[in-house]
């Protein structure tokens, strides 16, 4: 069976990309560029990332996520990273539904295809993804191999230059009501 990543190749273009750039100020865009230093996704993304298979029970999955204090888990299926598994899919899927977690597998729930960055991108543009996809949660991979995972909370609370473009972002259009969460915590 053929990986479903979706790559950021294809989500950002360039008209998008400048669109960023251009909510920075004319002084913070000078410094950003004489400074010659610019974040990546590798800066901040967590390196361990807490993996499952994907034929586990729900049950399971969920034991896992309290055990290690954790908001997700990548499912692990044929060697490969086939969805994530998050605290919201486990209560809308499951808990909402009033389906047994120790018969549902993560499979039958977990969000797939992955939308996936690799760790050399542009962490601006990592947020500009989680805002059009809508997701707070981005698995890192270099090639086919996972090697971490990103969260808006962990941008948010990496560097004072994200949650001003966050501020802006916010701004210009209306969040999604989970981001927006995260954004009146962390960002206010």
């Amino acid at each position: 069976m053929k990986e479903k990543f979706c790559t950021p190749a294809f989500i950002l273009d360039l008209a998008t990309i400048e669109e960023l750039v251009i909510l920075l100020t004319h002084q913070e865009q000078r410094e950003h560029e004489e400074s010659g230093l610019s974040l990546k996704v590798e800066d901040v993304m967590v390196r361990e990332v807490i993996t499952l298979d994907e034929d586990s029970t729900v049950k399971e999955a969920a034991e896992i996520m309290n055990k290690f204090e954790i908001g997700c888990l990548i499912a692990i299926g044929r060697g490969k990273a086939m969805g994530i598994l998050t605290e919201r899919d486990l209560l809308k899927r499951v808990v909402a539904e009033g389906k047994n977690a120790s018969k549902i597998k993560v499979k039958e729930i977990m969000t797939s295809p992955l939308v996936v960055v690799e760790p050399k991108m542009e962490l601006e543009e990592a947020v500009k993804m989680m805002f059009q996809m809508k997701i707070k949660k981005l698995p890192v991979v270099e090639g086919k191999r996972l090697v971490g995972l990103v969260s808006l909370t962990d941008i948010a609370r990496f560097q004072p230059q994200m949650i001003k473009i966050l501020k802006q972002l916010a701004m210009r259009q209306v969040p999604p009501k989970s981001i927006k969460k995260v954004i009146d915590y962390y960002v206010v």
